[in-house]
Formats: structure tokens, C-alpha cells, sequence
């Protein structure tokens, strides 16, 4: 399933990778400007990605680093596509929680400033 090709097109990888999921979609992320290739920005779908190639990319809240290992000719399974990619990003720590992230036992009932903590900390902040 892994081919001995010498570049692909990003959108192409990017769903293949199954970085996003569907082809659109990977085609709408990389003119977006969340994509870089060796620190350059992706201008378009159809750049061409290496094998060596570094990728940045800003996606859902969090940055991910993938060094591209190989390309595929067809999407497979999530197990067999984690070999075309290295993960380079930098393990996210969870050991320090905000003071908002949770109430004490038998606290009441949240206030609406708790709430509206509460939901700025989740990305739901609708004010």
C-alpha cells in the first residue's frame, strides 16, 4: 500500500495521513495558512510535498509537528498510515488544570460567572 514515490501533493498526504477526513477538507486546511512545509507557508492544495519534509500544522487547538516518512497510493487503516508520518509535536502536559476546570464536592450550583468560565474554558463561549 506504501508507494516509492518521490513527492505528492499536500492535500493529497494530508488525507491519505488521515491528518483530516476527507479530501476537501485537507484541501481547505492547506490554503488556509494552518500548513507549513520546513517553515514555508502552503500557498496551495497542490504543493508538493518530499519525503524529509517537515510539517506544521495548526489544527483543532493544538499545533502538530509530522516529518514525512513515505506516501500511499490509497487510504488504508489508521494503523498502517501512522508509517508515513513521524510525530515530531511536543507531548501536551495535563498535569497542572486551570482553577476553573472544577468545582468541590457539594459546592452548590454554579453561578453564572462559573458557567461562563466553564464554557469559555471548553471553546463554547457564547457572550
Amino acid at each position: 500500500m506504501i508507494v516509492e514515490a518521490n513527492r505528492q501533493r499536500i492535500d493529497k498526504w494530508l488525507w491519505h495521513a488521515r491528518v483530516v477526513r476527507t479530501r476537501s477538507a485537507a484541501a481547505a486546511l492547506s490554503i488556509s495558512g494552518h500548513v507549513r512545509i520546513n517553515d514555508v507557508r502552503v500557498e496551495a492544495a497542490s504543493q508538493a510535498v518530499r519525503t524529509g519534509d517537515v510539517l506544521t500544522i495548526a489544527l483543532d487547538r493544538r499545533v502538530r509537528i509530522l516529518k514525512i516518512l513515505g506516501f500511499a497510493e490509497r487510504r488504508g487503516g489508521a494503523q498502517a498510515m501512522q508509517s508515513l508520518y513521524e510525530d515530531l509535536s511536543p507531548a501536551v502536559s495535563v498535569s497542572n488544570p486551570s482553577p476553573s476546570a472544577g468545582r468541590e464536592s457539594g459546592a452548590g450550583r454554579p453561578t453564572k460567572q462559573d458557567r461562563r468560565a466553564w464554557a469559555r474554558l471548553i471553546g463554547r463561549d457564547d457572550t
